[in-house]
């Protein structure tokens, strides 16, 4: 790592939370993207979205999602 990328993550890393989280979605954000990836999730996202207006699935509290992904998973 160049002495320029060090010195940015040092100052990064002492920026309160939510600062570091934008920081963290503008870097994110600026990579290149694959255009066929992004497609798919907009596919996906609507399909999803299309799913809990006709009430064929319904959201879980945030909660309640992790502690059956950490149970299914232990």
């Amino acid at each position: 790592m160049s002495q320029t990328v060090e010195a940015l993550q040092a100052q990064a890393l002492n920026l309160p939370a939510i600062e570091r989280a934008r920081l963290v979605e503008k870097l994110i954000a600026s990579l290149d993207t694959d255009p066929d990836v992004e497609t798919a999730w907009a596919a996906e996202v609507e399909r999803r979205h299309v799913e809990l207006v006709s009430a064929v699935a319904s959201p879980l509290p945030g909660a309640e999602t992790l502690a059956q992904l950490k149970a299914e998973y232990q």
